[in-house]
């Protein structure tokens, strides 16, 4: 799946997913994205969990820049595994 030297913690990966999970602005750079991070993040490392994020579906990465897009919302599951089928 992934080849790279030096993998990411798991305290990075939470640190990053809850940055944008509480973001305010709806699109974020990557640039400002690490503004908005605690902590310094080696570039290589945020770009394999923003890989990471995007394969499980908790981001959309566009040309504008990432939105979180995860949503555990328990009513919006309910309704989608019992919703209406056209």
């Amino acid at each position: 799946m992934y080849a790279f030297a030096h993998a990411p913690n798991l305290k990075t990966v939470i640190m990053v997913e809850n940055a944008l999970a509480g973001m305010n602005h709806s699109v974020v750079s990557i640039a400002e994205l690490k503004r908005m991070l605690p902590k310094q993040v080696n570039h290589n490392t945020l770009m394999i969990i923003l890989q990471y994020l995007e394969a499980s579906n908790k981001i959309a990465v566009s040309l504008k820049g990432i939105s979180w897009i995860a949503n555990d919302n328990p009513n919006l599951k309910k309704a989608l595994v019992g919703g209406l089928e056209l």
